[in-house]
């Protein structure tokens, strides 16, 4: 999600005036989960092949002449589109593998794995880290267990669990509920990413190191993609099978499909440490990173081959029986979990990523360095896997442009055309114009503010198509079926979901709709309110504080005496102190954001010492509000000025401002599991 610069604006400011460098200024914990035609459209000016594959959304042009896809096809088309792609993106190097009819059609390799010796990145050897498609191997290995009886898919997970997740909303949690992304977890951030190995911890002592995280919404109601939620279903796995999470993986996924070169054990096991890429932040950058430890390895701590992650696909593609039952493989595949129909949602363990006709499973995977898409097409007998090993500045667009291009190019069938406005445009589009909010958040503790630097606003134009910006680019989206709106663009669609009463639910789009809702914030956290009012108090404080010193200096300049005497004094004086009391407790945060935002793996005991400091100056929050009030009944006994007394409220508004942006931003929370 993209994060707004007001507010980011602001913690910049105080990191500025306490001489914090640029690389502590916020940036996103992730990249936003949709699509960016500008991507496409460098690539279509760059070589005409490209151009080809991309020129139109409609299927009539594209009908005459569709490519066949072989090897020799599909080659020349990754060959033009991929070297200028990762150029563009500022990736170091990318693997794309393709599958047709139960083998490897292609698997290529392009820039470097190794940027500093220039190694290239072989397609079928080299290893990349594949992050959250990992979840996949995790589902399989709960249907394995389902069919052996030992796991029913509605029965309360505490049976499985040798310690308890507390009760809430009167419902208990089940493994179906963890396989849609709808146990209602906030998302967990501490000891996500692990840099040193030295700190590696078991998945059962990740799990029991800290209690669960809240539930904020009741189980079976609300996607909030859950890294926690899987990393129960594997220990469940390990708990019931005997073997732990990754010898499991080895001898019933790993083994029957023939995928030599994976592993999720971590650190990486020295026999693959010559197959490894590195992860970069980007080409420009340069600098090879740290291997990442994932202690909820179920989640995301795969590290594959090109040829290992086509031969999983074959395996998904042909529903393997060496894995599970074909019809263990139906309910996978068909068990759609539809909560805002007509888009993609849900299915057991795979995001529904169906494009027109086209029947489309797969999953889409982040690691701090590492950003993968996996597409099976599992009418066609095709899969579509990306991985590239560097953030760059648009892994998440070249990866989805790439597996959208892919399937235009050989099945432009899927490209139905957008359709005409309907006259309701307009009215239904007033009902969704507003600041959105995430249900893949935090709402207990203090990164609860990523709520308000995440929040996206939807607009309306003059036309009545809606504004929501998709990679962070303007994206017009038209009303085409009552509610429902389609990408001008592109293939995505967005539904606006209705209460009984016919209020608004809650906003969702693709391709995040299978995981994520967007609610409207609350107006107590709307950004277009917080920002002037935050931003004014802040002002209003620095300027009591600056200009202290400066009467100070100007009146001993002209030999004049400070025209207060007693308490008057002693209230301007302690009021300032004030002043000081609360700058310092939001100074204290933006130290804290800078290790939350600069780097997951700081999350761990030395950033609680910090953490658990900086929750305590909320005490200084509070002296300076009550000496504000002080100051206050103080000035307007007396008899200073209308402005000196106009001014004691501005003082008092804004420490209550701040106070307020405080508490509804979760600053003012005790709580040290996050």
């Amino acid at each position: 999600m993209s994060f707004k610069l007001t507010i980011q604006g602001l913690f910049t400011a105080l990191m500025i005036a306490v001489g914090l460098p640029a690389s502590a200024q916020i940036a996103p914990l992730s990249e936003p989960l949709s699509v960016d035609n500008a991507l496409n459209e460098a690539v279509e000016a760059d070589t005409e092949e490209a151009a080809q594959t991309t020129a139109s959304l409609d299927p009539m042009e594209q009908s005459e002449g569709t490519p066949t896809l072989t090897k020799a096809d599909v080659d020349d088309w990754l060959d033009g589109y991929m070297p200028y792609a990762i150029r563009k993106a500022d990736i170091v190097g990318a693997v794309v593998t393709i599958v047709k009819d139960g083998e490897i059609l292609t698997s290529r390799g392009f820039g470097y794995s190794d940027l500093e010796s220039k190694t290239p990145v072989d397609g079928y050897g080299t290893m990349f880290r594949p992050g959250s498609i990992s979840k996949l191997f995790t589902w399989i290995s709960v249907m394995q267990l389902v069919e052996q009886g030992k796991i029913d898919l509605d029965e309360d997970i505490n049976t499985y669990l040798d310690f308890k997740i507390p009760d809430a909303f009167g419902e208990p949690i089940t493994m179906r509920n963890l396989m849609t992304h709808t146990p209602g977890f906030q998302e967990r951030l501490k000891n996500l990413i692990i840099g040193d190995p030295e700190l590696n911890m078991s998945l059962e002592e990740f799990l029991k190191a800290s209690p669960p995280p809240s539930r904020i919404f009741p189980p079976g109601v609300t996607p909030a993609y859950s890294n926690y939620g899987t990393a129960l279903a594997g220990y469940i796995v390990q708990r019931l099978s005997g073997e732990t999470f990754d010898a499991y993986v080895e001898r019933h996924i790993f083994e029957p499909l023939g995928m030599e070169r994976a592993t999720f054990r971590q650190p990486l096991p020295a026999e693959f440490e010559p197959f490894m890429s590195n992860g970069y932040k980007s080409a420009s950058d340069g600098e090879a990173q740290y291997y990442e430890i994932i202690p909820m390895a179920p989640a995301g701590s795969l590290a594959a081959s090109g040829e290992s992650m086509g031969r999983f696909m074959i395996g998904l593609l042909k529903q393997d029986t060496a894995l599970m039952k074909p019809e263990t493989w139906r309910e996978m595949y068909e068990t759609i979990y539809q909560l805002s129909p007509p888009l993609n949602a849900m299915a057991l363990g795979f995001w529904q990523l169906d494009k027109g006709d086209l029947r489309i499973r797969g999953h889409g995977g982040d690691t701090e360095f590492f950003h993968s898409d996996l597409n099976v097409l599992i009418d066609k007998n095709v899969g579509v896997y990306v991985s590239v090993n560097s953030a760059g500045e648009g892994s998440g667009v070249l990866r989805f442009a790439l597996t959208t291009d892919f399937v235009l190019r050989y099945f432009p069938e899927a490209a139905a055309p957008v359709g005409p406005r309907l006259e309701t445009a307009k009215e239904h589009g007033a009902l969704v114009v507003g600041e959105y909010e995430s249900s893949r958040t935090v709402a207990t503790n203090f990164a609860a503010i990523m709520r308000i630097l995440g929040q996206e606003k939807i607009a309306m134009d003059e036309n009545g198509d809606l504004l929501l910006p998709l990679f962070g680019v303007e994206t017009r989206w038209r009303e085409v079926e009552p509610y429902v709106w389609r990408n001008t663009n592109g293939l995505e669609r967005l539904t606006a979901v209705l209460k009984d009463d016919g209020s608004l639910d809650y906003v969702t789009f693709e391709p995040v709709s299978p995981i994520i809702h967007l609610s409207r914030a609350p107006w107590y956290r709307s950004l277009s309110l917080m920002t002037p009012l935050l931003a004014g108090a802040i002002g209003a404080l620095f300027v009591t504080l600056v200009l202290w010193p400066v009467r100070a200096v100007v009146r001993g300049r002209y030999g004049k005496s400070f025209a207060l005497t007693g308490q008057d004094a002693m209230a301007h004086r302690v009021v300032r102190l004030g002043v000081v009391f609360v700058f310092a407790f939001l100074l204290a945060w933006v130290m804290a954001f800078q290790t939350l935002f600069t780097n997951l793996t700081g999350l761990g005991p030395g950033f609680d010492t910090q953490l658990r400091a900086t929750q305590f100056t909320q005490i200084l929050l509070y002296a300076g509000f009550a000496i504000a009030v002080w100051n206050l009944v103080v000035v307007w006994r007396g008899a200073q000025s209308w402005f000196a007394k106009l001014w004691s409220l501005v003082l008092l508004a804004s420490i209550g401002i701040v106070i307020w942006f405080a508490a509804a931003n979760g600053l003012l929370s005790l709580e040290m599991s996050y």
